[in-house]
């Protein structure tokens, strides 16, 4: 009964899974913010994040900060931002940095239930000058404080809860959106871990 239960439940997390929802991991090191990253990615239903290291090691993430939503969360690594958006691109992927600067588009004007990825930078730097620059829009979070940041994995768990919003409200969840291959391969490998 057991077994029938976790079938279900891969069934019914792949039948949610949004492979129009990405987000962009630059050179950020802390492997807690990575993790935080991927469990937030995890919950709104992300199926594959992009990695682009540049200047700093892809960090080790333990099974137990990541609570193993590294297993679920797909990752593909690239060694420059120009090759990681010119394959997200391709892909229809529209490009949004997060940067607080004087373009930045406030978060919740921007419709996030289209084919979107979502680009979080260095937590000193923040998104490097070229992924804001090479980017569709920049976009920035309201904040009404002194501090006018947030920590990057609070700032992407912000972000992706309003993609997800916005994607409740569009009836974006609820029905599969893989190819039947897709989804078959997914759902077999998934089956295994």
């Amino acid at each position: 009964m057991r077994s029938q239960k976790r079938v279900q439940k891969i069934l019914s997390v792949l039948s949610n899974r949004q492979p129009d929802l990405t987000i962009v991991i630059e050179n950020i090191h802390d492997p807690h913010n990575v993790s935080a990253m991927l469990r937030s990615a995890d919950a709104v239903g992300i199926n594959e994040v992009q990695l682009v290291y540049t200047k700093e090691k892809f960090p080790k993430i333990g099974k137990k900060s990541s609570s193993s939503a590294n297993k679920w969360v797909e990752r593909r690594k690239f060694d420059s931002i120009e090759a990681c958006y010119d394959c997200l691109r391709a892909e229809g992927f529209t490009i949004y940095a997060t940067r607080l600067d004087d373009a930045a588009q406030n978060l919740y004007s921007i419709d996030l239930t289209v084919k979107a990825a979502l680009v979080f930078g260095n937590e000193h730097a923040g998104v490097s000058d070229d992924a804001a620059s090479l980017a569709d829009a920049t976009i920035m979070i309201p904040m009404m404080g002194m501090i006018q940041s947030l920590n990057v994995s609070v700032a992407c768990a912000v972000t992706l809860y309003e993609a997800l919003r916005q994607r409740l409200g569009g009836k974006k969840y609820g029905a599969a959106k893989f190819s039947t291959a897709e989804f078959e391969r997914l759902n077999a490998d998934w089956l295994k871990k």
